[in-house]
C-alpha cells in the first residue's frame, strides 16, 4: 500500500510541476509579445517626436519614385514609412485615424500612445495581468475626459478674430508659420464658403467642395480663396466666347457624340448610297442633340465626356460656349455654384435644370495654361489658389493648409477651445496623479503611469526648442497643483506661461480625440498576447 501511494503522489506532483511551467511558459510567451509590442509603438513615437511644436524640426523623405517631401507634419512622415511589424502598423493607423477624424493632433496621439505603453510596460513585467491594467486605463480615459470638458472654455464661430486666432495656433507649429495671418484668412474663409445649412442641421464638407489649385510662380502672399471654382480648362472651340456675364449653365454626365450600339455593332455595305447614308444618320442624330439642348438656351455647356466636331460646330452656331472632359467632383463644385443639375441624358433637359447663380464665367491665362474661372455671389464651393516658388513648398503649404480648414471645420461643430501648449495635457496629469491616490490596490499603478504619460507632450515641446526639461516641468506642475489649469510652455522659448494671455488655444474635440485614441490603442495592443504569422513560406 505504501508504495503504491508514494507513486500516486510522486505522480501528481510531476503533474503539478508540468501544468505551473506550462502556465509560466504561457506567460512567458504573452510577455515576449507584449515587450515586442510596446518597443515598436515606442520606436514609432520616437520618429515623430521632433516634429512638435513650433520649433519642430523637418522630416526628408524619399518615396519608391525618387521624388522628394520635407515636412513635420506627423501624418505624412507615417503615410510614408514602410513598417513591418504589426504594432508599428496599428500605430500608423492611429495617425491615419486622427487625421480623418479631426485633421490636427496626428503627432500628439501617436506620442501618447508610445508613452502610454511605455509607461505601462513596468506593471507588465511585474506579472500584473493586462486585464487589470486595461480596466484602470479605462478609468483613467473617462477622469480624463471629464477633466478636458471642465477645463474648456465656449467659442463664439462669428467672432472672425478669435477664429483666426485659434486657426493660426493650429499652424503655428507648422512651416507655413510665416505667413499664419494670411493661411488662417483664407482656412476661415474656404471653411464659412462651403457652410450650409441642410434642413436645420450644419454641414461643412470641405474633402468635397473645397479645392486646393497650386501654381508655382508669383509670391505666397499672392493665394487667395476664390468665390467659386476654377478648372485648368480651356473652350473646346477658338471661335467660342471666352467671357459671358450671368451664363445659363447646362451640366452633362453624358457625351455630345454620335451614339454607338449598345454591342459593337457590325454593318455591311454593299452600295456606295448606304455609307453616306449611315454617315448621314450619325449627322442627323447629333443635330437632334443639340436641337435640345439649344431649346433650353444654355450660355454654357460642361461635359464629363467628350465632345464631336459637328456637335461643337452646331453649338458654336447657337451660340454656345462648351467644355469637355470635366472630373466628376469638379462637375459637383460647378453644380453647387452655378446651381445647375447635373442631366444624365439629353432627352431628360428641363428648363429648370438650367443653373442661373453665377455672376461670371471667364477664361484667362496664368503662367503658360489657360484657366476657366466661373464665379458667383454665394457660391457655396471654392477654390484656394495657391502660389509660391516651388512645387515642394506649395505642397507643404497645401498639406498645412488641409489642417487649417479641419481645425476650423471642428470649431463650428462643436464651439470648444482647450488651452493649447500642453496645459491641457499637463491640467489632466495632475488631476489623474492626485486622483490615483484615492485607489486602493494594484490598479493605482497603472492610473499612476497614465498620469505620467500624460507629461510627455509639455516635455517634449521644452525639449524641442533646447528648454531644460526637468526644471521647467516642475514649475509647471506646481502652476497646475495650485489650480492654474491655463498655464502651459511657450513653445518658442521653452518657459511656463499663461495661455489666457500667450493666446494659443486648441480645439477641445481635438484633445478629447487624441487622448481617446491612444488610451484605446493602447488597450489594444496589451490585450494581445501573441504574434502569429499567418503567412506561409515557400515550399512549404
Amino acid at each position: 500500500m505504501v508504495p503504491g501511494g508514494y507513486k500516486r503522489g510522486r505522480k501528481n506532483t510531476i503533474d503539478e510541476q508540468l501544468l505551473t511551467a506550462d502556465a509560466g511558459q504561457e506567460r512567458q510567451i504573452g510577455r515576449k509579445a507584449q515587450t515586442s509590442n510596446i518597443t515598436a509603438a515606442k520606436a514609432v513615437a520616437d520618429i515623430v517626436r521632433t516634429c512638435l511644436g513650433p520649433k519642430a524640426m523637418l522630416k526628408m523623405l524619399l518615396d519608391p519614385m525618387g521624388g522628394i517631401t520635407l515636412t513635420n507634419d506627423g501624418h505624412a512622415i507615417l503615410r510614408e514609412i514602410e513598417v513591418t511589424h504589426p504594432a508599428a502598423k496599428s500605430m500608423i493607423e492611429l495617425s491615419r485615424t486622427q487625421d480623418e477624424e479631426i485633421g490636427d493632433g496626428t503627432t500628439t496621439v501617436i506620442i501618447l500612445a508610445g508613452e502610454i505603453l511605455a509607461q505601462t510596460f513596468p506593471y507588465v513585467e511585474k506579472n500584473i495581468h493586462p486585464v487589470v491594467i486595461i480596466a484602470a486605463l479605462k478609468d483613467a480615459l473617462a477622469e480624463a475626459l471629464k477633466v478636458v470638458e471642465e477645463i474648456s472654455v465656449p467659442v463664439d464661430v462669428n467672432n472672425e478674430a478669435a477664429m483666426k486666432k485659434l486657426i493660426a495656433a493650429s499652424i503655428g507649429t507648422k512651416y507655413v508659420s510665416r505667413w499664419s495671418e494670411q493661411m488662417s484668412s483664407l482656412a476661415l474663409k474656404a471653411v464659412k464658403t462651403v457652410a450650409v445649412d441642410i434642413n436645420g442641421k450644419k454641414e461643412v464638407d470641405i474633402k468635397r467642395y473645397v479645392r486646393v489649385e497650386k501654381i508655382p510662380g508669383g509670391e505666397i502672399e499672392d493665394s487667395r480663396v476664390l468665390d467659386g471654382v476654377m478648372i485648368n480648362k480651356d473652350i473646346t472651340h477658338p471661335k467660342m466666347r471666352r467671357r459671358i456675364e450671368s451664363p445659363r449653365v447646362v451640366l452633362l454626365d453624358c457625351p455630345l457624340e454620335y451614339k454607338k450600339g449598345e454591342s459593337q455593332t457590325n454593318i455591311e455595305i454593299s452600295k456606295e448610297a448606304d455609307w453616306n447614308r449611315v454617315l448621314q444618320l450619325e449627322e442627323e442624330q447629333i443635330k437632334a442633340q443639340c436641337e435640345v439642348l439649344l431649346s433650353v438656351k444654355p450660355d454654357l455647356i460642361i461635359t464629363e465626356k467628350g465632345v464631336s466636331d459637328l456637335a461643337q460646330h452646331y453649338l458654336l452656331k447657337g451660340g454656345c460656349s462648351v467644355l469637355r472632359r470635366m472630373r466628376k467632383s469638379d462637375n459637383n463644385r460647378i453644380s453647387r455654384v452655378t446651381g445647375a443639375t447635373i442631366v444624365n441624358r439629353i432627352e431628360d433637359i428641363k428648363d429648370s435644370d438650367v443653373g442661373t447663380l453665377c455672376n461670371l464665367f471667364e477664361i484667362s491665362k496664368i503662367g503658360d495654361e489657360y484657366y476657366t474661372f466661373i464665379t458667383g455671389e454665394d457660391p457655396q464651393a471654392c477654390t484656394v489658389l495657391l502660389r509660391g516658388p516651388s512645387k515642394d513648398i506649395l505642397n507643404e503649404i497645401e498639406r498645412n493648409l488641409a489642417d487649417a480648414m479641419a481645425v476650423a471645420r471642428n470649431v463650428f461643430f462643436e464651439p470648444k477651445l482647450a488651452p493649447g501648449g500642453g496645459a491641457t495635457e499637463m491640467a489632466v496629469s495632475v488631476r489623474l496623479a492626485e486622483h490615483a491616490k484615492t485607489i486602493e490596490g494594484v490598479a493605482q499603478w497603472p492610473f499612476k503611469a497614465v498620469a505620467d504619460a500624460m507629461e510627455v507632450i509639455p516635455r517634449t515641446l521644452v525639449q524641442n526648442c533646447g528648454g531644460n526639461a526637468i526644471r521647467t516641468l516642475a514649475t509647471l506642475r506646481a502652476k497646475q497643483a495650485e489650480g492654474f489649469s491655463t498655464y502651459g510652455i511657450d513653445g518658442d522659448n521653452g518657459k511656463v506661461v499663461d495661455m489666457k494671455e500667450y493666446g494659443v488655444w486648441e480645439p477641445a474635440a481635438i484633445k478629447l480625440q487624441s487622448i481617446k485614441t491612444a488610451i484605446e490603442s493602447a488597450c489594444l495592443l496589451l490585450r494581445v498576447d501573441d504574434i502569429v504569422s499567418g503567412v506561409r513560406k515557400k515550399g512549404e
